[in-house]
């Protein structure tokens, strides 16, 4: 760990962003082993995924951003940030919604869609522990907060790694193709965390606004992705993942951040 801590706020970006691209592989690499996943495991794993985003969101996000003296009041350059990130992802996915005929060649307009829509809201994903790394370097212990963030983000990119390359192999598309494209989606996240990281740290201003913004894109990809997936299937199940989730992300955060 004090290896870790004395890089420097990129090469920790780098390699904790590197970890969480490998957590997308391994799960798009389950579609050479089986057919299809378990509906049950996939509503419980996407709940918590929601769970973790969720609770991450706000410890490791919203309350650092809410430390940072800025031009405007705290609570406002807070909001602002949060409402940007919420209204990138929502007019993204709807830009994505208009155009994803054109992305049929890819196993069918739907999963194109997904496969886009998993690609884009891991570029803020990535940005997000990025930044957190960037206000690692001004604060004793945030480099622990980032890390778990890094985690979190790791742990429900397993499930999102499986729910690309499963609906692909089900159109059609051979377990390799299907492979590659699902841990594709997860390779935006290596240079959106090295990005974030460099221009958080050169811009000291932008850390409140990165972070408010980061959170903002997270719980709008939770309320448009994730929420749905999970609760499509079993409402229990659903429920049990988020809660265990939020309490997973929650305690490794207050305990150890």
């Amino acid at each position: 760990m004090l290896w870790f801590t004395s890089l420097a706020a990129y090469e920790q970006a780098l390699l904790a962003s590197a970890f969480m691209y490998t957590m997308t592989a391994l799960g798009a690499a389950c579609v050479f082993f089986s057919k299809k996943p378990n509906p049950a495991v996939m509503t419980v794993l996407a709940g918590l995924a929601a769970g973790i985003m969720i609770a991450a969101s706000f410890f490791s996000l919203l309350l650092p951003a809410l430390e940072y003296d800025s031009v405007l009041p705290n609570f406002v350059t807070v909001t602002c940030g949060f409402l940007l990130g919420g209204a990138f992802i929502i007019v993204s996915d709807f830009v994505f919604t208009r155009k994803k005929a054109r992305f049929e060649s890819l196993g069918g307009g739907r999963n194109a869609l997904l496969f886009l829509a998993v690609t884009l809201h891991n570029i803020p994903e990535g940005m997000a522990v990025g930044v957190a790394f960037a206000v690692s370097s001004v604060g004793e212990g945030a480099a622990l907060s980032a890390l778990l963030l890094a985690v979190g983000i790791a742990v429900q990119n397993f499930p999102e790694g499986m729910c690309v390359a499963f609906p692909l192999r089900k159109e059609g598309l051979s377990r390799l193709k299907s492979f590659a494209f699902s841990q594709g989606s997860g390779a935006v996240e290596i240079p959106a965390c090295v990005l974030g990281a460099v221009a958080a740290s050169f811009i000291a201003g932008l850390l409140p606004w990165a972070l408010a913004f980061s959170a903002g894109a997270m719980i709008a990809v939770v309320c448009s992705e994730l929420v749905p997936e999970c609760f499509a299937g079993n409402k229990t199940l659903a429920s049990l993942g988020i809660v265990a989730g939020f309490c997973f992300m929650m305690l490794l955060d207050v305990a150890l951040g």
